[in-house]
């Protein structure tokens, strides 16, 4: 099983465009950076064909350290999340 990660995104785009490694690295980190600032500001991103990304709040709850057995409280966070689109989905049947 081979992984897409950043360095092959942007060998593919390199490949496709005729564009250097460079320039295309560049292109793909400029699509990350704007996705991430997008939800840090609260915003979604909706990419067409894919999915949507959206920052998810999880509320404050208490849990247990499992080594101690003592019951603490987990702080409220913010987590990234993504619902793949009905394309994407129906491609992966």
């Amino acid at each position: 099983m081979d992984t897409l990660n950043k360095k092959v995104l942007a060998e593919v785009v390199s490949e496709k465009h005729n564009l250097t490694k460079k320039e295309a690295s560049e292109i793909v980190d400029l699509v990350f950076d704007e996705m991430t600032k997008s939800l840090k500001k609260g915003d979604k991103v909706d990419i067409t064909g894919f999915g949507k990304f959206e920052v998810k709040t999880r509320a404050a709850r208490k849990g247990i350290n499992p080594q101690t057995k003592e019951t603490i409280e987990i702080p409220a966070s913010k987590v990234p999340g993504f619902k793949a689109s009905k394309s994407l989905k129906d491609l992966l049947k």
